[in-house]
């Protein structure tokens, strides 16, 4: 660092300004490694670290009652700054184990893949998705949720990656870095969806890979057995049991078999401490043969002969082949089989362990971990993905597979929104929830502090933040002689910036800020008005699918934005040769979303997908169906309903382009009405 560049630094530091991002890679050279991934646009750990913005979670749904413990957590967002806020959590001890350790201790994610190719589906010629993401981009996409994920882990914690071989060893030296090579563990390789074309010049692609790190070199890990099988028939074969002594003497000689103490046989000894004959005890591997009697080194005659369990099968490697790969259970496409997380979850963690998947999908991980009675946490981007995983929370059985076994009530859980939030809802929060979830959404510290008798809320790097209370002032506003009384309370006491939260029509001014006497004052406005130079980068929204095939898009959102519900009209008709065939007609849709501060009124184009619960029970949205709009367009915008599948009433989803809903309640008696209205003279029933 020169003369020169210090002076600059020094001179920033006394104004009170932030320093530009470029300098960074002067003020804290990178470390030298021995090796790494280099490419354009790769940012510092410690930057990913303190410019992510984290987000507030939104209670949008409650399953059963979750009481002042744990309860697991359903998010919807984006995973980067969901996971901010997640090592927010970790850093207050509100992420913990059963055991009381901090952070997560196993985590499982399968990200898209981001190649551009297109991956199989359940049927013959089906496309499933296709990740459009390549290159560097998705290298510095997923690295940034990586470093985030590292530091959610507990100390004893592993992470388990599944990518294919497109970027897969890309993210091998990325993730060398992150965690550092002796931590890599295992590469173990996986079935993937079986494509067998012919003509090719390479061979068809069979595997995938899963890459498993620890985060220290003390780690948890339970390596499972898999059971013997014959080498001829392939069929399991019968467990062996076998004598419990060796040649020798020891002394102690007795040990304590369940509850009986014994002597060796003479000239013999047993075979393993009575530590371990305890421990194989409760894990029933000790049982004691009445058809094998024997005789102790005195000579007394023992009526049965206690045996040990050699093994029930060969303890695991890393060629994971036995296993499927995906399942096609949820109609969510490239879904993990709930026999393969059952081995990672088995593998990596113990009862009540936490769990947490950033890239959650059709909700294998959060399903298996339930069953296992592990602590969850599911987290994806995508309304369909959500919505998937709620309806599967709510139909677990308890067989691994979900096709059988006894109905399993699943432990109470959130449904959470993260970055997209229903403002009038946040409107009739009490004061003090309110006030944390301002500080939360605009990156404050929640530090309640006094300054000249003025009561404050917290500080945003560095400077104070005052949360105004408009609930106890309803009808003031903040106007610019409100900021210049703060000016002169406490002008010359708060440094060079200042900022106040408050609903957006409490300001009764247009201007993101006032500057008074080398003072900036920012309004920070709910629902949220941009203010360029307070962040790092564009805010982008969570754009939601409009056809299958996007359905595992990569998005790389950023901020965060206030729920407008789209405007829907709709007329239920009836359509066939008979006109007994109900549809509803979308005659016109609206997205009227304010899309990080702006309006971008859209018509039908807008329209990402419909979603349906032909029996809704008032309370939980239970996902039935799920139409997209590229489908309805070829439909002439028409959505059939299928009667028989209908109860009382009829709940339907409309989602825009950027994840805000409309819903619409229909009860089963319009339809009979339609029905019978049927005729020359049919009536329509417009909503």
């Amino acid at each position: 660092m020169n003369e020169e560049f210090r002076y600059m630094v020094i001179e920033a530091l006394r104004r009170g300004d932030e320093l530009p991002t470029e300098w960074a890679q002067l003020l804290f050279p990178p470390e030298k490694r021995e090796y790494e991934l280099v490419y354009y646009g790769k940012e510092r750990e410690e930057d990913i670290l303190a410019n992510t913005l984290g987000v507030p979670l939104q209670p949008m749904n409650i399953i059963g009652d979750i009481g002042e413990g744990w309860h697991n957590m359903l998010i919807f967002g984006n995973n980067l700054q969901t996971l901010k806020t997640l090592l927010e959590r970790k850093n207050q001890g509100l992420l913990t184990n059963s055991d009381g350790s901090p952070g997560v201790r196993l985590i499982y994610i399968d990200p898209p893949f981001g190649t551009g190719d297109e991956y199989g589906g359940a049927g013959k010629d089906e496309i499933a998705y296709s990740a459009k993401m390549r290159g560097v981009q998705f290298i510095e996409f997923l690295r940034k949720r990586l470093v985030l994920l590292r530091e959610l882990l507990a100390d004893d914690g592993t992470i388990w990656v599944r990518l294919d071989y497109h970027f897969g060893h890309y993210i091998k030296v990325i993730m060398d870095e992150i965690f550092q090579e002796q931590n890599f563990q295992n590469e173990i390789v996986i079935n993937r969806v079986p494509r067998r074309l012919r003509n090719l010049n390479k061979f068809n692609v069979r595997t995938e890979s899963i890459f498993l790190y620890s985060k220290s070199g003390n780690f948890f890990l339970n390596t499972p057995e898999m059971p013997r099988v014959c080498n001829y028939c392939g069929r399991e074969t019968e467990p062996i049991w076998d004598d419990l002594t060796s040649p020798g003497l020891r002394n102690p000689p007795e040990r304590t078999f369940l509850g009986t103490t014994l002597l060796p046989r003479r000239g013999r000894h047993f075979t393993y401490t009575q530590e371990k004959i305890d421990e194989m005890i409760e894990h029933g591997r000790i049982r004691m043969n009445d058809d094998i009697p024997y005789f102790d080194l005195n000579g007394q005659k023992i009526e049965a002969r206690p045996e040990y369990l050699q093994t029930e099968g060969f303890p695991v490697d890393t060629n994971w082949t036995d296993l499927r790969g995906y399942a096609f259970g949820t109609g969510y496409p490239t879904e993990n089989h709930e026999e393969l997380l059952e081995r990672v979850i088995l593998s990596g963690s113990k009862e009540g362990d936490i769990v947490l998947d950033a890239f959650a999908g059709s909700g294998t991980t959060g399903a298996v971990s339930e069953k296992l009675n592990r602590r969850w946490i599911s987290i994806d981007a995508g309304k369909y993905s959500v919505y998937t995983i709620q309806k599967r929370m709510l139909n677990l059985r308890a067989s691994i597979g979900n096709r059988k076994g006894e109905r399993l009530i699943p432990k109470p859980f959130v449904f959470y929104s993260a970055g997209l939030y229903d403002f009038s809802t946040l409107r009739q929060l009490p004061w003090e929830d309110w006030r944390f979830f301002a500080l939360q959404l605009f990156g404050c510290k929640d530090e309640p502090h006094t300054i000249g008798g003025m009561k404050l809320d917290g500080k945003r790097q560095g400077s104070s933040v005052l949360v105004f209370n408009h609930l106890a002032h309803p009808g003031k506003l903040v106007d610019e002689q409100t900021i210049s009384s703060i000016h002169t309370a406490i002008g010359q006491r708060i440094g060079a910036k200042f900022f106040i939260i408050a609903p957006r029509n409490t300001f009764d001014f247009q201007q993101d800020f006032i500057d008074l006497e080398g003072v900036r004052y920012y309004a920070l406005r709910i629902p949220y008005s941009f203010i360029n130079e307070l962040h790092h980068r564009e805010f982008t929204a969570l754009e939601q699918p409009k056809d299958e095939t996007a359905v595992n898009e990569i998005i790389d959102a950023y901020g965060f934005d206030f729920i407008r519900p789209p405007k829907v009209t709709w007329t239920l008709k009836l359509s066939g040769r008979e006109k007994k065939t109900p549809y509803l007609y979308i005659e016109a849709f609206q997205s009227r979303a304010y899309v990080r501060g702006k309006d971008t009124l859209g018509a039908i184009e807008t329209l990402s997908m419909v979603m349906l619960d032909f029996d809704y029970n008032g309370n939980v949205f239970d996902l039935d169906a799920v139409f997209y709009a590229q489908d309805l367009e070829k439909a002439d915008w028409r959505l059939h309903i299928p009667l028989q599948k209908c109860g009382r009433e009829l709940l339907i989803i409309f989602i825009d382009v950027y994840g805000n809903e409309a819903r619409e309640l229909i009860a089963r008696e319009r339809f009979d009405e339609l029905l019978g209205s049927s005729g020359p003279k049919q009536k329509e029933f417009p909503n």
